[in-house]
């Protein structure tokens, strides 16, 4: 089926699933190719550790700033330009000579994709139906967990065929023609689209004057901390599972291959868990009409599912009962990214590239601590256990803050920009200043 053939709005959903799917190919293949360019390089494992996580620094940083710059030149430009650094950044990681060109070629990665998300967001607040963002979410959020399911097996096919280098240029290529495919069917109003019809229209989010309203952000921030807060509760968990997993399984006596099914199989329970979560997100507020129930109290509900998942691995050290355990708690922490991702529209329509830019650091800055801590309790301690310990008590706190998310409110904003008239909420229960 070709895209022209599709509603424009399939083929927006349909083009930031294939760039999400792209973004995590391109940020996670490092970790396959490493056997091939650490052995060229003599790298140490340390060194290799410091290319894994130059990505995260970056990328902690770009997520507020992305925000606010697809809020304020558009989620077309935005993405155009993050499209051809990471590009770029993907060839540069296939044409290093060393230890610190990797380092580079990394941190550019990360620069490129730190606003892809903010920026999809904001797309998706224009580009999709109030009733479905969970459902839009959580489906571009599954061909993430997609990608970095099958990368390892496609970047090892393209390895063994040529070599690690011809890896990067793979993924660099895919990029490119990304780029070049959303510059032609993306409009940054789907009001332009020259193929929008009205019934497409109708069920859109009405059309906006631009910037009306001042951001005021340091009240946004308290607005979004506790979104924020639970984010990287959730997050914690998520980087613990990707970075750890295999090597889990490997301390349990499994083989490489045996290892890679067995992981591949706790990842697809997350592709599984982030189109069903956006489902039925969007399934419990068109039933009740309650923004309350469909987001924060199904995170309190999937989350704690996830805990009480994780909490016999605490006392088992069967690899079918982890195994079970572990696609367990995946697919019910990723249930939990459709209602999440949802919430920024909710709260802060007008900046929601921004608000979810806030709420994604919580899970960048987890990406950072969460590997890392759970390598210094493994090698202090010697038990693979104490790291889920630590995710059972912060999934805990997220249930608890989950409650202080309060999505059915939208933010104030309060002051109008000078000269123009100022915003009225939608309603007077919808009224929030920054509590």
């Amino acid at each position: 089926m070709k895209l022209s053939s599709l509603r424009p709005t399939a083929v927006v959903l349909f083009m930031l699933c294939a760039m999400y799917f792209i973004t995590y190919l391109d940020r996670v293949n490092v970790s396959t190719a490493a056997v091939g360019f650490g052995a060229e390089f003599n790298l140490t494992k340390t060194q290799i550790g410091l290319v894994f996580s130059a990505f995260a620094y970056p990328y902690l940083v770009f997520q507020i700033i992305g925000g606010w710059v697809s809020d304020r030149f558009g989620a077309k430009r935005t993405l155009v330009v993050c499209g051809l650094v990471w590009a770029g950044a993907t060839v540069l990681t296939g044409l290093a000579g060393g230890f610190v060109s990797l380092l580079i070629a990394r941190v550019l990665l990360g620069l490129g994709e730190g606003a892809t998300f903010p920026a999809a967001t904001a797309a998706m607040s224009r580009w999709v139906a109030k009733d479905q963002r969970g459902f839009a979410q959580g489906i571009t959020h599954a061909f993430a967990r997609l990608g970095n399911a099958l990368a390892p097996a496609a970047m090892i096919a393209v390895m063994a065929a040529y070599g690690w280098r011809e890896s990067f240029y793979v993924c660099a290529a895919i990029s490119f023609v990304w780029v070049m495919l959303w510059m032609l069917v993306f409009t940054e109003h789907p009001k332009d689209h020259p193929r929008i019809t009205r019934q497409e229209l109708d069920a859109l989010p009405p059309l906006k004057p631009k910037s009306r309203v001042a951001l005021p952000w340091g009240r946004l921030f308290k607005r979004m901390a506790p979104v924020t807060t639970v984010y990287f509760c959730y997050g914690w968990t998520l980087w613990l599972l990707l970075s750890w997993v295999p090597m889990y399984f490997m301390n349990m006596g499994l083989d490489l291959k045996n290892t890679a099914i067995f992981s591949s199989t706790v990842f697809f329970g997350g592709v599984v868990g982030d189109t069903l979560g956006g489902i039925v997100s969007d399934r419990i507020y068109k039933r009740t009409g309650d923004l309350n129930k469909a987001r924060s109290r199904m995170v309190a509900v999937c989350l704690s599912l996830t805990l009480m998942a994780l909490i016999p691995l605490m006392f088992t050290h069967d690899m079918y009962v982890s195994l079970a355990c572990l696609a367990v708690a995946f697919f019910f922490s990723e249930m939990t990214i459709g209602p999440m991702w949802a919430i920024p529209m909710d709260i802060a329509p007008d900046h929601c590239g921004t608000a979810s830019g806030m709420m994604n650091t919580g899970s960048a800055m987890a990406a950072i601590v969460s590997p890392v801590a759970a390598g210094l309790l493994i090698d202090q301690f010697g038990n693979w256990q104490l790291p889920f310990l630590v995710s059972i008590v912060l999934l805990a706190i997220g249930v608890l803050l989950s409650f202080r998310m309060r999505p059915q409110n939208r933010f104030e904003y309060g002051s109008a920009i000078q000269g123009a008239p100022a915003k009225k909420p939608d309603a007077p229960s919808a009224i929030i200043t920054g509590k």
